[in-house]
């Protein structure tokens, strides 16, 4: 029986690479993926890439995307052995039960890959949605710099200073957040 798998973690904590792995391994046996990310994300311009080096083509979505209608059009063409979702954090409610609903009817495995939190401690819609209905749920370890396990996400400024205000979303990477577990988030935000 296929399932809705939920890989999560800080920013930083091989998400991607973890992915692109689970890629390689199905290929590798001769089967066939399907690769999406956030149109959203315009870092990785249609590309699933980590920050090891990895990358591999992929679709991108947006709110707008039916994904049960994309990849059961393709599994009609040619039969989709899984689906890999990254930046899971940004599909919509609709979307993740879109994704359950390949996996419970059309039998495609989906593994979702994404951020818990964003920048304030707050749920994102997709992993508040992926949290409440996937099979499995998988925490990645990310590392805070005192070596204790990274769950948040802090957003910084170009001087390297707390963001406590804002968009929920904003992209960017080592230069936009940091990684940090709870007690040095709270510490970074009290200033």
């Amino acid at each position: 029986m296929a399932k809705l798998y939920f890989y999560y973690a800080s920013m930083n904590a091989g998400k991607s690479s973890t992915l692109l792995q689970a890629d390689f391994n199905y290929r590798e046996r001769g089967m066939r993926t399907m690769l999406w990310t956030a149109k959203l994300d315009t870092r990785s311009e249609g590309m699933v890439r980590s920050r090891i080096g990895l990358e591999a083509d992929s679709h991108r979505y947006v709110p707008e995307t039916d994904l049960w209608a994309e990849v059961a059009a393709a599994n009609r063409v040619q039969p989709i052995d899984c689906v890999l979702v990254d930046e899971a954090q940004f599909l919509t409610k609709a979307q993740v039960w879109q994704l359950a609903r390949l996996s419970d009817e059309a039998g495609i495995p989906v593994v979702c890959y994404g951020l818990r939190t964003d920048f304030q401690g707050e749920l994102f819609p997709g992993s508040a949605a992926l949290l409440g209905i996937a099979d499995k749920l998988v925490e990645l370890k990310g590392v805070c710099h005192c070596g204790r396990k990274a769950t948040m996400n802090l957003r910084v400024d170009a001087d390297g200073k707390a963001v406590k205000a804002g968009e929920q979303t904003e992209i960017g990477g080592n230069d936009r957040y940091v990684a940090l577990c709870r007690k040095h988030f709270v510490e970074a935000l009290a200033g």
